[in-house]
């Protein structure tokens, strides 16, 4: 009886279950099935995607992707609303669409804003305070840009441009009338022609140098680096340069009308700059011969204070050259209209100085003398007397030059162990010195700097370069003659480009949490500390390439950016260049500014490929120029 009932219950518990599988699996295909077929439907509301074209740079740097045809279909709805609505403006960024930024008047065409005239008027003229920089404060910044003179042409090729440069650019006759007799710079139809001559050099600077060289030597690469202390039109660093020396020289805007502003559109190096009563704003030991060519400095007066100044930027074993007032006064009395007594105790009291500050007469010929600085202080400051004066000075900061006063007493040289060794370490002769590895680096007096990353800092300079040849192709063949270095670092810049007819100024922001500019001239390039808060001391219009490395990275939170790249546009050519290595955020930043400034640019990769980074813009000031209607 149980065989029976469970042979009869088992086939219908089966057939039950298979009935309850199929049953499941028929539902989960029918809801597949139903939900694959909603899903298609809902993605052919816009059944074709936007296919974007890349635009070219050349032609628009900030234009968006463009979307082809094929995307006239919309989705069904109100579109999606992509930009940001609450976000808080950041700091030197007002707004995404970029000021146009008007051009200044004509009356403004050579306006240094630091260095300006009628700013000038009201600061003492006792020891030419009046000449040293006052800038101008926030509220009566420019804010615009400082227009180039009708006509204005570029400059004559280097090294054309030593010889001639174009009346338009510089329209000031004043130096050809003042300085006839001297040569300085005479007019000739539409461009001025500079013969050579000096105060002291009438037959010119060429000649004036082979006299030196008779004395000194100045050609077997022991003198690279040389300083002229009130320059004139700067021939004397003119013509060194084909002797393998580099000149940094310097003169006040003063009466004699843009003196420092014919020596850079000549191509020579020069600043705005007077011996005062700050620093002048270079690092000790840096220069290998300081001239004075009747600079009308007085040397003997102040306590000796501008001969102490002189003495701190000279390098051990360098070389100081006087001529004018008061060498060889026996013949020149009359001529500068001054006693033989009143000349005669003016050199009696160089003489003596120069023998307190331990430099050693070399020689006095005709019209020239000449003293060398002492290899170290150790003799010196054995011999030295207590109440002898000047003294040598307490303290260690010496290479402290940004708004520091002078002193009066003698800039400490860094200790040896012998009388023949040379102070601070001795220095290969050029052109192995650009290269070699500087004495303040071997000795560590630069906080982190080591061997290791002065080698690495070269070789990765070499190699940026090379791919800046890539984006700029003149920049290897003779376009560029003034070009500037923002931020120089161990100046590698200048050292990969030393094979160029070209020379570099090498900043050195003031703040900088290294300072390496005694670093760059122990490599045998120049110069200066600055703080791109302020104006440069220069006149428009006076490099043709601007390097700025991370520039605005350190500068974003200082000071507002525009009227950094104001400055640079005032002291840009037309249709210069500049070269900016920063992040992608910040690039993006100036980019937006420069072009409100009358600027075309383009953002590059880094040279390592498109996914550092750090990216590289590259920008070329367009040419204009003021009308002449505007001239009041």
């Amino acid at each position: 009886m149980g065989k029976e009932q469970g042979g009869i219950r088992h086939p219908e518990l089966q057939r039950m279950r298979v009935t309850l599988t199929i049953g499941v699996i028929g539902l989960c295909a029918t809801a597949y099935i139903l939900g694959a077929w909603q899903g298609t439907s809902s993605s052919n509301i816009n059944p074709s995607p936007a296919v974007y074209t890349r635009t070219q740079c050349d032609n628009d740097s900030d234009a968006a992707p463009r979307a082809s045809s094929a995307a006239s279909a919309r989705p069904s709805g109100a579109p999606l609303d992509f930009q940001a609505h609450h976000q808080v403006v950041g700091f030197n960024e007002s707004s995404l669409a970029p000021e146009k930024i008007s051009a200044c008047r004509l009356k403004y065409s050579e306006y240094t804003p630091c260095h300006d005239p009628r700013r000038a008027r009201k600061f003492p003229k006792a020891m030419m305070q009046y000449r040293e920089r006052h800038c101008p404060k926030k509220e009566d910044l420019f804010r615009c840009l400082i227009p180039a003179p009708p006509n204005y042409k570029n400059p004559f090729k280097w090294p054309r441009s030593r010889d001639y440069a174009w009346y338009d650019n510089i329209p000031h006759r004043e130096l050809s009338i003042e300085k006839a007799v001297q040569n300085w710079i005479q007019v000739e139809g539409d461009r001025f022609r500079f013969p050579g001559g000096g105060t002291m050099f009438p037959h010119g600077a060429d000649a004036y140098i082979d006299d030196i060289s008779a004395l000194i030597p100045l050609t077997d690469g022991n003198i690279r680096t040389a300083l002229d202390t009130g320059c004139g039109v700067a021939s004397w660093g003119a013509f060194l340069l084909k002797r393998d020396i580099i000149t940094m020289s310097f003169a006040p805007r003063d009466s004699h009308e843009a003196q420092v502003q014919f020596a850079l559109e000549r191509g020579v190096p020069s600043m705005i700059g007077v011996l005062a009563t700050d620093r002048i704003p270079y690092p000790a030991r840096a220069f290998d011969m300081a001239h004075c060519s009747r600079c009308l400095i007085p040397w003997n007066k102040l306590d000796g204070m501008y001969l102490v100044e002189v003495d701190r930027v000279l390098r051990p074993g360098g070389y100081w050259i006087l001529s004018g007032p008061p060498v060889h006064w026996k013949r020149h009395s009359k001529g500068w209209q001054r006693s033989e007594e009143d000349l005669k105790q003016e050199q009696d009291e160089i003489e003596d100085l120069a023998k307190h500050l331990c430099w050693k007469k070399v020689v006095e010929k005709d019209d020239l003398a000449i003293w060398q600085k002492p290899i170290n202080h150790m003799e010196c400051a054995n011999s030295r007397k207590v109440e002898e004066t000047p003294q040598i000075c307490n303290n260690s900061d010496v290479d402290s030059a940004w708004y520091k006063k002078m002193e009066t007493c003698i800039s400490p040289l860094p200790d040896v162990k012998s009388e023949a060794e040379v102070a601070g370490g001795a220095l290969e002769k050029w052109p192995e010195r650009a290269l070699a590895v500087p004495p303040r680096v071997t000795r560590g007096l630069v906080s982190g700097l080591t061997l290791e990353k002065f080698q690495e800092d070269n070789k990765l300079w070499a190699e940026r370069v090379e791919y800046y040849k890539k984006l700029i192709p003149p920049l290897a063949k003779g376009r560029y003659r003034n070009v500037m270095d923002m931020d120089a670092g161990m100046g590698g810049f200048a050292a990969a480009l030393m094979k160029y007819p070209l020379w570099v100024m090498n900043v050195m922001p003031a703040g900088s949490a290294r300072d390496m500019l005694g670093v760059i001239y122990e490599r045998g390039f120049i110069g200066t500390y600055h703080d791109w808060c302020e104006a440069f001391s220069t006149y428009p219009r006076t490099y043709d390439l601007i390097h700025a490395d991370k520039v605005f990275s350190f500068y974003l939170d200082r000071c507002d950016i525009t009227y950094i790249l104001l400055e640079m546009d005032r002291i840009l050519r037309p249709e210069g260049t500049v070269i900016f290595r920063d992040t992608v955020e910040i690039l993006v930043k100036v980019q937006a500014i420069t072009e409100g400034m009358r600027w075309k640019s383009q953002i590059m990769d880094h040279e390592s490929g498109p996914f550092n980074p750090e990216k590289i813009l590259v920008a070329v000031k367009t040419y204009w120029t003021a009308e002449p209607a505007q001239k009041q």
